[in-house]
Parts: C-alpha cells; structure tokens; sequence
C-alpha cells in the first residue's frame, strides 16, 4: 500500500516520532520490491523485511504501510522527505551511510560477491573484472566498493544502473547480458537456486552488517523502540524465524529424484491414497493431480509444517482453511480436501474460454502464487503479443515478474514467477509419473476397500 500524504515534520514543539507514528496509526517502511525485502505472495504482503517491519510495528501497537520507491537511490531522498519512518531495503551500515542516517540495531549481516556466469572464465580479484561488462545498482554499497576499487585499478570499468533491481542484473549475468555483478551473500543465498548458471568469483570487502535506517536528527524516539523491539526478536527467537522463513528454507523444486519419488510412492501414499480418490471423486478431479499436489506441497507428509504459517499434506494457510471451513489442517483428510476446494475455486475464476489442461496449470500458478499475479502475467503476455489464454506462453514470461522493468507494469508487483513456472512444471512432471504407474495397475497403488476414507468434510 503506497502513503500519499507526507509525514508530520519535527520541531521544537513537536511531538516525537514515535508518537507521530502512534497518532497516524501506522508505521511506513520504505523498500524496494524484491524476494529479499517485500512482495506481495500469494496470501498478501511478504518479504523478510516486511515480516519484521510488520513485527515492529505491532510492538509499537500500529499498523504497517508500505511505501516502494522505483529505484535504490530513491530511498533516501522519500525518507527525508517524510515519505516514510524507515528504511528497509537490505540496507548495509557503510561508514558513508552512517553519516546519514541514523541507523537501528543490527538484524543480519553479509558480505559482498562477485558473480559470474557457468561456463566463462572465473574472475578471482578485481584485476580479472577489467574488460569486463560489470553493472551494479546505482546508490548502493556495491557502486561505493567498485569506486574505491577504480582508484586502485584505474582500468576498472562498470556501469550503474538506476532503473534495476538486484535479480535483474542476476538474471543478466546468468543469461550473457552482462558478465558480473556484485551482490550481497544473503541476498544471494536467496535467489541463487532460481538462476543456476550463476556462479561465485570471489569475495570483496569484509563481512558488513545490515540495519534499517531512520532520519538522522535530535530525535531518536523511533530508534530506542527498534532497538528494545530487537532485543526482543533475538531473545524470542523471531529473528531467527523470519530468517529461516526465506533465507534458510529447503526448496524442493527440481531436487527430487526419481528415486525419493518412489520411496515416498511406497512409505507414504498407500495410506493417502484412498483419501486422495474419494475426494477427487467428491469433487470430480483426477486423484493423481491432487496426490501430485500433495507430494509437491509437503512430500506427503500429513504434519508438514513451514516457517510461514502453511502446514498439512497441501500447505494451506490458516486464512484459506477458515475461509474453506476447516478446522484442522494437520488432519489429512480436511488438508486435501481444502487444497480440492481451494484448486477449484481458482479454477473457476478462469475465463471459461480457456480449455484444459491450461486452464489447470494456470489454477496451479495461482495456488502457488496468487491469484492476483496469474492475472498480471497474462496481461504482460498480452502486451508483449503473447496468447494470454495459453499456457505456454504464460509460463514463459513468469519470470518476468521478478524483473522490475515488468512487474512496475503490473498491478501486484514483484511475484516469484520462477518458482511457479516450476511448481508447475513438477507437478506435471509426477502427475505423468502416477499416471503410468496407475494405468499399468501398479500394486503400489492397489487400495483395499476396507481402507477407504470417510466421507470428506462438507463444503
């Protein structure tokens, strides 16, 4: 949500910024859209520094605002301006911006790569970036450490760019566009699965701690709040939680073998299966899709659980099991039949038009990340000549929801495209799988009447 009203100035008689923020009710974070900082997920505003902004602010006892500037170097200027309480963008505490922001307390720390693309010769020092075609992001520390490192190596050469975000230039260097950036190793660590032709070079400058930062001025009312709320995280163990909700969870997509498929084919599905064919009966879907589903979601696996709050076999969140009436979500038999209800409620917002099976991938999109993001990738397929009614075409410009230059155009922003072109893609790919064993009569997949499900749940 972007603030157009600009904030209280202080004064002599003014109230403090904490109280500012009390009376308008809200605290306003400044940030750019990215998968290390705030986008919109498919159960709203995510991101780890809008979880922990948004922890903040109920410490405080307000609501959050969102307010993302269009470029790095903005940032500064909308929070001199008013624009917003904080900066929260990732931001490194340099000594250059220490003398001009007030910085809160430390909540992570990173150290600065150089990354190159697979298959070209690894830069190793920055004597091997001269010649290159090197890019940073305007504004940030990454274009202070290349302007220190040019007076050292006078023949060093880089472009910084405004109108980028850091997972255009990854996707830049992984594609040939261009042959190295320099990125933060969290940030890094975040996004390298989604770009597997990345590779490290080498590491520059020491490791460096991250911080929001607040005006600079007499009054540090809002920072004494960060700092009493920090200490509190890092007791609670909040901290630790957010950062494993992004940077430390296991991403399954596209690392599961054959061999663990069927291991799970034999451990787990026996027991699932006869709860997976009544409800797609109940419903009229393909079981197999559903327990292809499943075995994306959570592996099968009936107390599956994650740092953002989706548990059960299909991973619902606790809003979509209350909207769906369910109860319990760790119960198998109400989790899949939530992720039925749940598939085919997005299946029928899709145009009737549109004939299967694309009309299913795109509800699989939606599930995975939004319904409000499936529409704006359409709308970029039909802008760029695109069939927006067709699958293939959709799913090829998925990822240009992580790319700023396109998901500025949209209405919901920054969306990880490429982790519902691949959600997708391996549901399909164990879809085929329980496909060829059911039709061959596979006695794994042989249910005993006498084992067969209750009725599912009432819609």
């Amino acid at each position: 949500m972007v603030l157009l009203l600009p904030f209280l100035t202080s004064g002599n008689d003014a109230p403090t910024r904490v109280e500012q923020v009390e009376r308008r009710g809200s605290l306003t974070m400044l940030t750019r859209n990215g998968a290390s900082s705030y986008f919109l997920g498919a159960d709203g505003d995510t991101g780890p520094e809008y979880e922990l902004v948004s922890a903040f602010a109920s410490f405080i006892g307000v609501d959050v605002e969102v307010r993302v500037a269009d470029a790095f170097s903005q940032l500064a200027g909308l929070l001199q301006d008013g624009q917003g309480d904080l900066i929260a963008a990732n931001l490194t505490r340099t000594p250059s911006r220490e003398s001009q922001f007030r910085f809160g307390p430390d909540y992570d720390q990173a150290h600065t790569e150089v990354v190159y693309r697979r298959g070209t010769q690894r830069p190793e020092s920055i004597e091997d970036l001269v010649g290159l075609n090197v890019a940073v992001i305007a504004g940030t520390s990454y274009e202070e450490i290349l302007q220190r490192a040019s007076t050292e190596v006078p023949a060093l050469e880089y472009e910084a760019l405004e109108d980028v975000g850091m997972e255009d230039l990854l996707l830049a260097v992984s594609e040939g566009h261009i042959d190295a950036t320099l990125v933060d190793s969290n940030i890094l660590k975040i996004n390298r699965h989604f770009y597997p032709s990345l590779r490290r070079g080498f590491t520059l400058e020491q490791t460096q701690p991250q911080a929001w930062a607040f005006v600079s001025d007499d009054d540090d009312s809002l920072v004494q709040q960060a700092r009493m709320f920090m200490t509190g995280a890092r007791e609670t163990g909040l901290l630790t939680s957010i950062q494993d909700q992004f940077f430390n969870r296991r991403n399954n997509l596209d690392q599961v073998g054959m061999f663990h498929f069927l291991k799970q084919v034999r451990n787990r599905l026996p027991q699932l299966l006869p709860v997976f064919q009544d409800v797609a009966a109940h419903h009229d879907l393909d079981w197999r899709l559903l327990a292809a589903m499943g075995y994306q979601e959570s592996h099968w696996d009936p107390d599956a659980r994650s740092h953002t709050g989706v548990r059960g076999i299909m991973m619902l969140t606790q809003r979509t099991a209350r909207q769906l009436g369910l109860n319990d979500r760790l119960d198998p038999v109400q989790s899949i039949e939530g992720g039925a209800r749940y598939l085919l409620r997005l299946w029928g917002r899709i145009p009737d038009r549109i004939p299967d099976p694309d009309r299913t991938w795109m509800a699989l999109a939606a599930y995975n990340m939004g319904w409000g993001h499936l529409e704006d990738v359409r709308v970029l397929t039909q802008k760029q000549g695109g069939d927006p009614d067709r699958w293939q075409d959709v799913s090829e410009r998925l990822p240009l929801l992580t790319q700023e230059k396109w998901y500025k155009q949209t209405r919901y922003g920054y969306a990880r495209g490429l982790e519902a072109q691949r959600y997708v893609r391996n549901i399909r790919n164990y879809y085929d799988i329980l496909v060829w064993m059911d039709t061959r009569a596979h006695p794994l997949l042989v249910v005993d009447n006498n084992q067969r499900s209750v009725e599912p749940p009432a819609p």
